[in-house]
């Protein structure tokens, strides 16, 4: 909602003033609402700082290492979240933000080191007695009221998305001639991009237990799809049309971002994989093109053709709207695998061509006589920069695995969308013979 001071159609003269006058009565409700919100959210951060971290570096309950892992940067927070409220306190809320904005930093650490402080205060909580114990016995004081450690922790994460929405609904019901509203509209672009990392935080995070949930699914340890810069898609079960006429046996499929798996059921009856997959193949989506085939299953929701350098699946799904997902989804997927390489190819070209040195181009410009002699000079000038190492992975060949049990059991599971990272290549500068070339 912008601010908009012309009279609404149809209304009376006065429309311009009862406007604003709406407007001023939600930026009102608004403004007092973040400052009881604040209040709160100080005092249950100020319970954290006095009885865990204060507490425990004088006791010594738990090293300093493994204390600065499960509370991070708090203590900040807390500090500079105390000096914030105090200028909402005071009604001066342009001023507050412009001052709280540029310490975000500490929101920035505590939000990218949050998914590793909870793993670590799991494993204490099963190593340390004491530390249980401690835990225990701080939670049961009544300034708590009944509140645990892990739902104090992620409050930071939590109020930057309450800060979101607050600094959207004051700036919307401040008019652009007032004196706060340039200062409210740039802290809004500040809190977005924390309330941006955070959300790729936890969207990577969700990615990393998709991909060890299938490691666990998936038989023996030969095929790892554990691999960095790689992202789960989907997964579900496809029938594959046989090569030879024989009945179309359904398959378990794994979507990823550079890979796609075809596995079979073990046997129900087996005593610790019954619940697992065989791997029976790897594809690479480097090479694969997706296709739509029409008119040969009636019934059957139509076919998808997947053609490799030296294969091809066709798959059918007797629910149509299942086998359109699955169009769409390999389709996006094979889509934004090839723009990757595609720019990391266009790159290569770019930092491959040589550069003339400035001697070589004077000699081009000027022809040296018999009588002249040249003396070719290095030019020993440090490229500005270089280029990051990559972050994707490189998809490797097809693979078949050992045979295993045969069996049908499983159901089918939701579709998960992925977002693709792009992959950045690394490269040296060499110098030979004059010329500046990268390998």
């Amino acid at each position: 909602m912008s601010f908009d001071p012309r009279p609404l159609e149809g209304a009376p003269g006065d429309g311009v003033q009862q406007q604003r006058e709406r407007w001023e009565r939600k930026r009102a409700r608004t403004a007092r609402e973040l400052v009881l919100t604040e209040q709160k959210y100080c005092q249950r951060l100020e319970l954290v700082t006095t009885y865990f971290v204060e507490i425990l570096k004088a006791k010594g309950t738990l090293r300093q290492d493994i204390r600065e892992s499960i509370f991070s940067s708090i203590k900040s927070i807390h500090s500079v979240n105390q000096t914030f409220l105090a200028y909402l306190e005071d009604g001066k809320f342009g001023l507050g933000f412009e001052r709280f904005c540029p310490q975000l930093n500490y929101y920035y650490t505590y939000a990218d080191n949050f998914y590793r402080a909870s793993k670590v205060l799991q494993v204490q909580l099963k190593k340390s007695k004491a530390f249980r114990r401690f835990k225990k016995l701080q939670e049961s004081r009544p300034e708590f009221r009944s509140a645990k450690l892990e739902e104090l922790l992620p409050l930071p994460l939590q109020r930057i998305q309450q800060y979101n929405h607050f600094l959207r609904d004051l700036a919307e019901n401040t008019s652009p001639e007032h004196p706060e509203f340039q200062q409210l509209s740039r802290a809004v672009k500040a809190i977005s991009g924390v309330s941006q990392r955070i959300q790729d935080n936890a969207r990577s995070h969700d990615n990393h237990l998709q991909i060890q949930r299938v490691q666990k699914l998936l038989k023996g340890r030969k095929t790892k799809v554990l691999a960095p810069g790689r992202w789960y898609v989907r997964e579900g079960w496809l029938k594959v049309v046989p090569k030879k006429g024989t009945e179309a046996k359904p398959k378990m499929f794994f979507l990823f971002s550079d890979i796609l798996l075809l596995t079979t059921p073990c046997s129900s009856l087996h005593p610790t994989n019954g619940d697992k997959f065989a791997c029976r193949r790897v594809y690479p989506l480097s090479e694969c093109t997706v296709d739509k085939v029409f008119g040969h299953t009636r019934s059957q929701g139509g076919l998808i053709s997947l053609t490799f350098t030296k294969d091809k699946l066709l798959l059918m799904s007797s629910d149509q709207e299942d086998l359109n997902d699955w169009y769409r989804s390999l389709s996006s997927t094979i889509g934004q695998l090839r723009s990757r390489n595609t720019a990391v190819h266009r790159r290569d070209d770019l930092c491959r061509r040589p550069l003339r040195s400035t001697e070589d181009q004077s000699e081009n410009r000027t022809p040296a006589g018999p009588s002249h002699t040249r003396k070719r000079v290095m030019v020993t000038t440090e490229p500005e920069g270089q280029a990051r190492p990559p972050r994707g992975s490189r998809p490797g060949r097809s693979i078949k695995e050992d045979e295993a049990d045969r069996g049908f059991g499983g159901k089918h599971s939701g579709v998960r969308r992925a977002q693709l990272r792009d992959p950045v290549t690394a490269m040296s500068p060499v110098w030979s013979r004059g010329y500046l070339t990268w390998a």
